[in-house]
C-alpha cells in the first residue's frame, strides 16, 4: 500500500475554496484568527458520516465558545450537501470536493482498506488548525461513531 502525503502538527494547511452546500464558497485563508476543525468523510447520508455530522453539530456551540469553527468536507455535489443538511438538521458548514482535489492535498484521499481490499476512496480524517493555519492535530482513518468526543478530549475541552 503506497503512503500518501499527510499533514504532520506545524505543517501549514494547504488553502482551498470550496463551494457549500447554500451556493456560497468558503476559503480556507479567510478564516485565519480562529480555530478551525476540518474533517473529511466519504458520503453524505450514510450512516457513519450521519453520525458524524450529528455529533459535530450538537458539539458546535460548544466548540465555537471556545474558538473552533467546523468545516465538513465530502466530495458530494452540494445539492446533495444542501438534502444532508436539511434531512439532519445539521449546523456546520458541508462544503464540496468534488475533485477531491483539497482531500489529496491534505492527505484524505488515496489508497485504503475497505473489509480487507485495498481500494481507491476518502480517508475519514479530521485536521484541526491553529490560529495561523498551522496543522495543529492531524488524525487520519478516525472512527465515525466516538470521534467527536474523543476529538474534544484530545483537545482538552471535556
Amino acid at each position: 500500500m503506497t503512503e500518501q502525503t499527510r499533514l504532520s502538527p506545524g505543517d501549514l494547511a494547504p488553502d482551498f475554496t470550496l463551494p457549500t452546500d447554500d451556493g456560497s464558497s468558503v476559503t480556507l485563508s479567510d478564516l485565519r484568527g480562529q480555530k478551525v476543525i476540518v474533517y473529511f468523510y466519504p458520503a453524505a447520508m450514510t450512516p457513519g458520516c450521519t453520525k458524524q455530522a450529528c455529533d459535530f453539530t450538537d458539539s458546535l456551540d460548544s466548540l465555537r465558545s471556545v474558538g473552533y469553527e467546523v468545516l465538513g468536507i465530502s466530495p458530494d455535489k452540494p445539492e446533495k450537501l444542501a438534502k444532508f443538511r436539511e434531512r439532519d438538521s445539521l449546523t456546520i458548514s458541508l462544503l464540496s470536493d468534488v475533485d477531491k482535489s483539497v482531500m489529496t492535498a491534505w492527505g484524505a484521499f488515496g489508497e485504503k482498506k475497505l473489509y480487507g481490499k485495498v481500494v481507491q476512496g476518502v480517508i475519514r480524517s479530521t485536521i484541526v488548525l491553529d490560529e495561523e493555519g498551522r496543522v495543529a492535530v492531524a488524525q487520519y482513518n478516525v472512527k465515525a461513531t466516538g470521534h467527536v468526543a474523543k476529538l474534544r478530549r484530545d483537545l482538552g475541552l471535556d
